[in-house]
């Protein structure tokens, strides 16, 4: 038997419409490109967003087409991705952060027919657009007053398309599953893997992350997602704000401490979001100026580990409340947050710094388990580590045309890549990915939580830890550090720091200081690189 519903389709659209229909008023603020803050409401984004359809429909854009963009967070850009699913087209975030040929590269196997940019990128795009072809015209995020002189090819200015746009333009009412969004991978091996979002995982993602034990965003709430929108869809913040009618303040190009800062007080934020680099600039920052956080109530920290110091920091210090998170790309992209339950407000703050250093919780809908190189699924104990498997209606079920073949197994797992512990009370602590994680005498070695309990020594501004071959145990640490701008720890000085703080054959076999740690174009260490650059390194150990 049947249930007797309305057959009431998921599509992003909807979201944008209940925010104007019912947080019409609600503002969206935006340090723009050009320099100055402006504000808006959900009520003009949404007026914008079907005038943005219809100029794109005027331009040929038909469903299905895929339209790209390439900017910072601010109410042009989230109009313009209302605007492109409503025309039943499918935005494509590119990110600023990888070099010209990789967008290049990106832009032409996802077949992008136009591209909407900020004006600060127009030099990148005139590097690629040659290598483009299938691109028709690039608009530019911005009006007349500050078009650029540029030899992109059609290059069109946005306010002026929506001037002469129709505002009574009608969504496009297409099916839910079909297509909304595509984000590539950060290919850190090999090129980039499109994943493709449809409108009803986006909209079921949103819900989740707006549970209570999730993000719980509401219309009091005021947020800031720093974490740009080219990385996942801002960590669905920016489907979830409008969904709960919350405030929203987009910080534009600017992310140093300091900017940050000024719009968290300026503009009372309650929620912020971002990676923990973002965060050492603010904490930064805030120690220097002497100022406080008297509005901040909460900040998800995700990307990489959150680092003992930063948390203590931001609870202790600001009384600001730190939610570690944890996803990926492939999971629309967010699959665990740290919420304590019921009952772990009464522990002592050490306990409960110990269980919110674990990436956290599933969000409703996120399945997830643990197995061994077998498949054997591994208990849920806090001790056993493996392989980390999750499914669920947000998560990925193939790459873009096919790439990277078969990605599930029978059941319809996805492997995540990553090595992770479950403890009894379901929270999930990532360990390593599978390809850092060091074998040492048929043990595993955390890298991440050795550079965790490394960069608590006062000297160390960042580290990381890669496994060097041995000749005896297979592979060995080497702890790569950066130290503190004036200071000059010594070997010895760490590793004696790290005696007391992890079992003795965790300790490295060495430590070397460089001026430099290398990063992916979304902030995480980049492990390959460091491998490549102490291939032919021997340990003292090994000598």
């Amino acid at each position: 038997m049947q249930g007797l519903m309305q057959d009431w389709p998921l599509r992003v659209s909807t979201v944008i419409d209940h925010a104007a229909r019912y947080h019409g008023e609600r503002e969206v603020v935006t340090r723009t490109v050009e320099g100055p803050v402006e504000r808006c409401t959900y009520r003009d984004v949404h007026g914008r967003a079907r005038r943005c359809a219809a100029a794109l429909a005027g331009l040929g854009v038909r469903e299905g087409d895929v339209v790209a963009t390439l900017a910072w967070n601010t109410h042009r850009h989230l109009e313009a991705w209302y605007g492109i699913t409503g025309a039943g087209a499918v935005y494509h975030t590119l990110n600023p952060r990888l070099f010209p040929e990789q967008i290049a590269y990106i832009a032409g196997h996802a077949e992008d027919r136009w591209v909407l940019a900020d004006t600060s990128f127009v030099p990148i795009l005139e590097q690629l657009q040659d290598a483009c072809p299938g691109i028709e015209g690039f608009v530019l995020l911005t009006d007349r007053q500050h078009m650029p002189a540029t030899g992109l090819r059609n290059a069109l200015c946005y306010e002026e398309l929506l001037a002469d746009a129709d505002p009574d333009f009608a969504w496009i009412q297409g099916d839910e599953g079909a297509a909304a969004g595509l984000c590539y991978t950060s290919g850190t091996t090999g090129n980039p893997k499109g994943v493709l979002y449809s409108h009803r995982s986006n909209v079921l993602h949103s819900l989740a992350c707006n549970g209570a034990d999730a993000l719980a965003l509401t219309s009091r709430t005021v947020v800031m997602p720093v974490v740009p929108m080219f990385h996942a869809n801002a960590w669905s913040i920016a489907f979830s704000a409008p969904m709960a009618g919350a405030k929203l303040v987009l910080p534009g190009p600017r992310l140093d401490g300091a900017s940050v800062y000024e719009l968290l007080d300026t503009e009372r934020v309650s929620f912020t979001a971002a990676v923990p680099t973002v965060w050492l600039m603010l904490l930064q920052h805030l120690e220097e100026s002497g100022s406080e956080l008297p509005y901040l109530q909460r900040v998800v920290i995700g990307g990489s580990a959150v680092p003992r110091v930063m948390m203590e920091t931001f609870e202790k210090r600001y009384g600001v409340e730190v939610l570690h998170a944890w996803g990926m790309t492939e999971m629309s992209p967010l699959g665990t947050v740290g919420v304590l339950k019921a009952g772990m407000d009464a522990l002592g703050f050490d306990e409960r710094i110990g269980i919110k250093l674990k990436q956290g919780r599933p969000i409703y809908s996120v399945e997830m388990k643990i197995v061994d190189d077998a498949g054997r699924e591994l208990a849920r104990d806090g001790e056993a580590f493996g392989h980390l498997l999750v499914r669920g209606p947000a998560v990925v079920s193939e790459y873009l045309k096919g790439e990277g073949g078969a990605l599930l197994d029978d059941e319809g797992w996805f492997q995540t890549g990553d090595v992770a512990t479950i403890d009894p009370e379901g929270f999930m602590q990532i360990t390593d990915r599978s390809k850092d994680v060091i074998k040492s005498g048929g043990e595993w070695i955390s890298s991440i939580e050795l550079e965790n309990i490394a960069v608590g020594h006062p000297g160390i501004a960042e580290a990381a830890v890669i496994g060097i071959a041995h000749p005896k145990w297979d592979e060995r640490p080497l702890l790569v550090v950066v130290p503190v701008e004036g200071a000059a720890p010594s070997r010895e000085d760490v590793l004696d720091f790290l005696r007391d703080r992890v079992a003795r054959w965790w300790l490295p076999d060495d430590v070397v200081f460089v001026d430099e740690i290398p990063h992916t174009a979304t902030g995480k260490i980049q492990k390959l690189t460091l491998r490549e650059q102490f291939a032919d390194y021997r340990l003292p150990t090994a000598r």
